[in-house]
């Protein structure tokens, strides 16, 4: 029982909001004791110590109820000889120091029962606590968990938005036209399941009962509330229906969840590094990246993502463990066997195997559930209601199907046959309704021949590569409408430019699934990236010159035209260099802005309102050092003109001195008012709301607005700062450093290519929506890797199918699908370029 003491006492302290040396200061005990308690590691569970830790945590009684149902669960321990249940709270002052192991009598000042009568026999033991209380709740009241208001209904929105996406996306996969796949399942293999005990939470010696997993796709909530643990791996082939599985658990979780009850999050396990980050902050960060209004802060001080994980309020479905690095999946299931949170884990059997071959244990806890095949009965029930009847020649319709079912059943392998082999699993049967069943003309019967498809392997790759032909084929007459716009899609440019994508994910940091398209571009190279980044901001601050230059009409236009390129040369080197500098120390996949900007004075609800001094410290170091480099480049611009306009020579003794000068002082003007503006900026900062930012096209529409918005708020406090902040900065330096002069007019041209020209680069440079801008709507397209209307085509490739929204990011229909595309794009690029295809490309 000491790691059901150890998980009551650990929930009941994070529902508190304290850290175990928080506790430690509070009752007395110390960490180390604290610690072994709630790891299940100490067998001698002290009565005054358990006092003392429910006292610190002002446990209420039904609290203390189950703490001492716990203690009597524990009555062959020698510490514990006849548990009683706990005493009132103790007195609000505790002794300072308290020894570790606090002896089992009660100080006789501190108010307990009545002592029992020697006579009336053994104590009473506390009443039973219902089974369902004794583990992680996964629905119905959570056993007195108070939280705070904001918390509950953080979870309730969080619930009713995962819902509606969730909704949303079993509609568009049309899971129930005309009816669901049969999905079934069997029990897992003993090897790779926990003991029956364990599942069960039994305490040592009790006699488990025969699990009852049985159920169909309506029923599989209904089962996963049977596992007493809350663990469930639920294992199936590649396209045997684990995602419409997971879907289906989600939405009915989420109909019979209880207000305070965990809600259901769908986790992508194909983006998880567990050497590289815990499994805490990485759900933390994937609830961000979906639900950018969690970044909100809770009453505690941490974000409301953290705060609802932490408060045991999220239950993770980590779909695709098979999806995790190779190397990576043992230490992951080990990571996960570190810890005791309810979740549904899903995977294919063979990696799912592997990795518990190698730690040589299964998900503790865990119940396992194995997806089985589908039936030709399944068969010759679904695949003809998915053709609907059409019209041929004015007389009748056909039946496409009863050609290829009746040679099925009536033929001597039956299921063995490789057809019905590879029709066994969701995903090949609907790549075979979408080529034959919805596409007039299609013949299924093709599938029949032999010697064209003699095996497994050859019948699933025509499918897979007739399905993006067929969807952007189906029906010559349609068009893909996207912003009032009618477009046709040509078939091969289509596949081309999935392709490239598809093999764009194959070259990220490992073959990863989630297409977010705010790393697109980085499928470059680095040296392509760099270039577009001095590019850019070169445009941007020349531009700004040329235009305060037009305000400043008597400024000689050969002089502006020099200056400004000059300028913008020097800018683009220096934005080029802070670039590479962030790529070099891993930070230049930038990610989107996770706030909105308003307009108005700060108040409640801005990001910077409970944290202002460490935000706007941590803004101006970050962005103090860009300034200073932009500071350089504008001197050394500077020099520069006046050795190709006016002839002064770079080499002498004293220009070389004012430079050097010129470097440092507007260095310090540039990087201390860009420190200041970035960090002030931070109060106009608020969270995301709630539906604003529920697809990858409404995460993009909210960053292109922030970053329009940040523009707007840069340019002038940019410009004022600049302006400004020369006189002071000049007159702190007047001396030590010779005679300096800033005067007005100079300062304010300066200022404005500054703030003009600093806030447009910044936004192409140094944002998520700048760098898609750049690199996916002009670079890429410009090298036809991808159309000019990216958003309008992922969109589109999303309706017809091809692709799948999970939370902010896109993902290929399946990963068979992907892989198939990938390899398609590099067999026709080794093909036609072979020269341009290589490691670096």
């Amino acid at each position: 029982m000491a790691d059901q003491l150890g998980t009551l006492l650990r929930r009941l302290r994070k529902r508190s909001g304290l850290t175990q040396e928080q506790l430690e200061a509070r009752s007395g005990v110390s960490v180390r004791t604290i610690r072994r308690l709630e790891t299940g590691r100490s067998s001698d569970h002290r009565l005054g110590t358990v006092n003392l830790l429910a006292d610190a945590l002002e446990a209420g009684p039904e609290d203390r109820q189950r703490l001492a149902a716990t203690l009597a669960g524990s009555a062959t321990e020698p510490a514990v000889s006849a548990p009683s249940p706990l005493p009132p709270p103790l007195p609000l002052s505790v002794p300072e120091t308290v020894p570790e192991s606090v002896p089992e009598s009660v100080p006789e000042t501190v108010p307990g029962p009545a002592p029992a009568d020697p006579n009336s026999g053994p104590a009473p033991a506390p009443p039973p606590i219902p089974a369902q209380n004794s583990r992680p709740t996964t629905d119905g009241p959570r056993p007195s968990h108070p939280i705070s208001s904001e918390l509950a209904a953080a979870a309730t929105e969080l619930a009713k938005e995962i819902r509606r996406r969730w909704q949303r996306e079993e509609e568009h996969r049309r899971v129930h036209d005309p009816f669901p796949l049969p999905v079934r399942w069997r029990d897992a293999p003993a090897s790779l399941t926990d003991h029956s005990e364990n599942i069960q939470r039994l305490p040592p010696g009790a006699a488990s009962q025969e699990m009852d997993l049985s159920g169909d796709l309506g029923s599989v909530a209904e089962v996963y509330r049977r596992i007493l643990s809350g663990r469930l791996v639920v294992l199936g082939r590649a396209g045997s229906g684990k995602s419409i599985l997971t879907i289906r658990f989600v939405l009915d979780q989420l109909e019979a969840r209880d207000p305070h009850g965990r809600v259901p999050v769908i986790f992508s396990l194909g983006s998880w590094d567990p050497t590289a980050i815990a499994l805490r902050d990485w759900l933390i960060d994937l609830l961000v990246r979906d639900h950018p209004h969690l970044t909100r802060r809770a009453p505690g001080g941490s974000t409301l993502a953290a705060a609802l994980v932490d408060a045991d309020l999220v239950l993770p479905v980590l779909d695709g463990f098979d999806e995790i690095a190779e190397g990576l999946r043992s230490t992951a299931l080990e990571t996960l066997n570190a810890t005791s949170l309810p979740l549904v884990l899903t995977s294919r059997r063979g990696e799912f195997a592997e990795a518990v071959e190698e730690t040589r244990t299964p998900l503790v806890w865990a119940a396992g559930l194995e997806l089985t095949d589908l039936t030709l009965d399944d068969l010759d029930d679904y695949l003809p209601r998915t053709a609907r009847p059409v019209p041929r020649g004015g007389s009748g319709s056909e039946a496409v199907w009863s050609p290829v079912l009746a040679r099925l059943t009536a033929g001597e392998g039956g299921a063995d046959t490789p057809l019905a082999r590879v029709l066994s699993t969701p995903l090949m049967i609907i790549l075979a309704r979408t080529m034959y069943s919805e596409t007039p003309g299609g013949d299924p019967a093709e599938l029949l021949d032999t010697e064209r498809f003699p095996d497994e392997n050859s019948l699933e790759e025509h499918l897979l590569a007739g399905f993006v032909p067929t969807v952007y084929r189906r029906r010559v007459a349609e068009r893909s409408v996207v912003g009032g716009r009618e477009r046709h899609r040509d078939p091969e440019r289509a596949e081309h430019w999935l392709g490239y994508l598809a093999h764009h994910l194959a070259r990220l940091d490992r073959d990863q699934q989630d297409l977010a398209w705010w790393r697109i571009g980085d499928s470059l190279r680095l040296s392509t990236r760099l270039l577009s980044v001095v590019v850019a901001s070169a445009l941007c601050v020349a531009f700004a010159q040329w235009f305060v230059n037009l305000v400043n009409l008597p400024f000689p236009i050969g002089e502006a035209l020099l200056l400004g390129g000059s300028l913008g040369a020097a800018a683009g080197l220096a934005f080029g260099c802070v670039h590479a500098i962030l790529a070099r120390f891993g930070t230049a996949a930038f990610e989107p802005a996770h706030v909105r900007l308003r307009l108005r004075l700060p108040g409640a609800g801005t990001g910077i309102g409970r944290r202002p001094v460490r935000t706007f410290i941590a803004r101006f170091g970050a962005v103090l050092p860009g300034g200073f480099v932009m500071g350089v480049g504008c001197a050394s611009a500077l020099a520069l003109q006046r050795w190709l306009y006016y002839g002064v020579p770079l080499a002498n003794e004293l220009v070389i001195k004012g430079t050097l000068i010129n470097m440092l002082v507007l260095g310090l003007i540039f990087g201390a008012g860009a420190g200041l503006v970035f960090g002030l900026m931070a109060a106009f900062e608020a969270p995301l709301d709630v539906t604003s930012a529920a697809t990858p096209v409404g995460l993009l529409a909210s960053n292109r607005a922030t970053v329009a918005r940040q523009v707007l708020v840069l340019v002038p406090m940019l410009t004022l700062a600049i302006t400004l902040g020369g006189f002071l900065i000049t007159d702190l330096l007047q001396g030590l450093l010779g005679t300096l002069v800033w005067r007005l007019p100079d300062g304010l041209a300066i200022g404005g290519v500054g703030g003009l020209g600093g806030a447009c680069s910044y936004a192409l440079s140094f944002t998520a929506w700048g760098r898609w801008l750049v690199l996916s709507r002009v670079w890429l397209p410009l090298t036809g890797k991808l159309p000019w209307d990216t958003v309008a085509f992922l969109d589109d490739a999303y309706r017809r199918g091809v692709l799948r929204q999970t939370g902010a990011v896109y993902q290929f229909r399946h990963i068979r699908l992907q892989h198939h595309l990938a390899r398609s794009y590099r067999e026709h690029q080794s093909k036609y370029a072979p020269a341009r295809f290589g490691p670096g490309v």
